[in-house]
């Protein structure tokens, strides 16, 4: 019984946090396509939420963070790419955005950084 406990705190992936969210939105795989403009197919959301996929696109994350109206940093943990914001220490330097940075971002700064990167890569600006 402690075992079951145990995997009950366990955070969930990214997979069954989608998951989650779309069934309780009462969404179908094909109607989350479409609310993307199909930039998210009904396939590829499948093997998201089935975990076949683990870390996808910022891209894919901000259209499904918007469609689903959850955080798009929300997303973006689950995905691994920016470090929960209770597990990091006061004054670290946090997630990847910040690995250039030559001072300490604040979080609303982080957040900004990351969305125009979203907009950026949506709208092909950061090709080389």
């Amino acid at each position: 019984m402690a075992e079951k406990r145990e995997d009950a705190r366990q955070p969930q992936t990214l997979g069954e946090f989608l998951l989650h969210v779309r069934t309780t939105k009462r969404l179908t795989l094909r109607q989350v396509e479409e609310a993307t403009n199909r930039e998210v197919s009904n396939a590829y959301l499948s093997q998201l939420e089935h975990g076949r996929i683990a870390k996808p696109s910022p891209n894919i994350l901000y259209s499904l963070a918007s469609v689903y109206a959850v955080p798009y940093e929300r997303l973006m943990e689950k995905a691994g790419y920016i470090i929960e914001t209770s597990k990091r220490d006061v004054g670290e330097k946090h997630g990847r955005v910040a690995t250039f940075a030559n001072e300490n971002l604040t979080t609303e700064e982080e957040e900004d950084l990351l969305k125009y990167l979203a907009f950026l890569r949506s709208s092909g600006g950061s090709k080389p």
